[in-house]
């Protein structure tokens, strides 16, 4: 992984929109969509979620700036992160809470995911 990226805004619906937008900026991988539901009262959404993406760090930075744009103007942005060269570990914290790991990222030929279920296992 040359660079991470990523958006966390509120509501599902426009993080997939703001997916679609960064993988048509820049040449960048979806790799995953985390959420958290916040329990405070104070916030204005039930669903936070986070798009994460990798590529080369100019791809993922272009990318992100156009998800970010994309989710400003829908006043739903959070925050954003670029992560250039991650150190060792940090690929497999972007896979940590993905929603699809059980189903979609299984099916992905030789994914992060496999290759962090395999140390997993043989950690066990």
């Amino acid at each position: 992984m040359k660079a991470l990226g990523m958006i966390e805004v509120y509501s599902f619906s426009l993080a997939v929109k703001v997916a679609d937008i960064a993988a048509k900026a820049a040449n960048v991988k979806i790799i995953a969509f985390d959420r958290t539901r916040p329990k405070s009262a104070d916030v204005p959404a039930p669903l936070v979620m986070v798009v994460k993406m990798e590529g080369d760090v100019s791809d993922v930075r272009a990318a992100v700036d156009a998800g970010v744009q994309y989710a400003k103007a829908n006043g739903k942005y959070l925050v954003s992160h670029i992560i250039a060269n991650p150190g060792k570990g940090i690929e497999k914290l972007a896979y940590l809470l993905d929603i699809n790991k059980d189903k979609y990222n299984k099916k992905l030929p030789k994914s992060m995911y496999e290759i962090c279920n395999k140390e997993e296992k043989s950690n066990a």
